[in-house]
């Protein structure tokens, strides 16, 4: 690790459970650990525990010491205890698929719907399905990740050259339907209409711009929300090939590289414009990672067995690795 990731890694967990948090879908140790510091996840935690077989997992997002799960077999969401492990589904799903995942300040998970083309926000509380959004009638459509900025849901689609936007009302009041808007990827972005696109979804350091990586040709780029306008952020030629899930602290991102069964760690600049690989983050309980979510000084990540056919009875589990 060099230096200068040290230095910023100490940095923000001496100061992240005091920070304001200025977007739900920021993510920081303060917004989903237990204890309300980075440094400190319980050493008792298991770093390893089993979803229901066949539930085919591929969303994250943790809250107050729970974990989400998405399936993507119906769209069913499971919520597991990070203490024990142990776990139930909160909310049938839709019989399409759930995919990348989300939970804000509120409670309010925002899931992403796949080939549905469509997202979703449900109370974490009740599973109670607070709002439904068309995004596209449209195919192919592949709905697959959203990131909750300050004043709106932004939604990737991995078939379509869009970003779709849920904008917040006063205090965060959920959108309706015509509010919500397709925002098309120009500028650096190519759409390759034979493989998956437009994937994980962060904010810059900043927070004033969007990332997104391109699985079919491991590029990222900074996206401009306001118009769609996108530039290929500059990582000296490395190519995060098979990126999925994409996972901010400050100014270092977390690429789940999900067929290489690694997370590359990259220290960006403020702007998101430039960054620099410094180290890849590898577990032998890795077996096709997807998407990722901080608890503690820890990330949590569920397996998504890409390459092993699936079944009713196929395991899946959750790997955690430190950060």
């Amino acid at each position: 690790m060099s230096r200068l990731l040290s230095r910023r890694a100490f940095v923000a967990a001496a100061t992240v459970s005091t920070l304001l948090l200025t977007s739900a879908g920021t993510a920081t140790a303060a917004s989903t650990g237990s204890t309300g510091t980075t440094g400190s996840t319980h050493a008792a935690y298991p770093k390893h525990f089993d979803l229901p077989d066949g539930f085919q997992p591929e969303g994250i997002a943790i809250a107050r010491g729970k974990a989400y799960f998405g399936s993507r077999v119906d769209g069913d969401i499971y919520a597991a205890d990070l203490r024990t492990g142990r776990g139930r589904v909160i909310s049938q799903g839709p019989g399409t698929a759930s995919l990348g995942l989300k939970v804000d300040r509120r409670g309010r998970l925002f899931v992403a719907g796949a080939a549905g083309g469509n997202g979703r926000v449900i109370d974490t509380r009740t599973g109670k399905v607070l709002a439904s959004y068309t995004f596209t009638t449209a195919t192919p459509t592949f709905v697959n990740d959203v990131i909750l900025g300050r004043n709106a849901a932004y939604f990737t689609d991995s078939r379509r050259p869009v970003i779709y936007k849920v904008p917040f009302g006063p205090h965060g009041k959920l959108a309706p339907q015509s509010a919500v808007s397709t925002i098309p990827l120009s500028g650096d972005y190519v759409h390759d209409p034979l493989n998956n696109n437009g994937n994980g979804i962060a904010l810059t350091p900043d927070r004033r711009a969007l990332i997104i990586v391109q699985s079919a040709t491991g590029f990222l780029f900074k996206v401009d929300p306001r118009t769609g306008v996108t530039r290929k952020i500059d990582l000296g030629g490395v190519l995060m090939t098979n990126g999925d899930g994409l996972l901010r602290s400050g100014e270092i991102l977390y690429v789940v590289q999900n067929r290489l069964n690694k997370i590359a760690v990259l220290d960006l600049n403020r702007s998101g414009t430039r960054g620099r690989l410094v180290r890849e983050i590898t577990s032998p309980d890795f077996d096709v990672p997807t998407t990722a979510a901080f608890f503690g000084s820890r990330i949590y990540l569920p397996n998504a067995r890409f390459t092993t056919p699936p079944t009713a009875t196929t395991p899946y589990w959750v790997t955690a690795v430190h950060r």
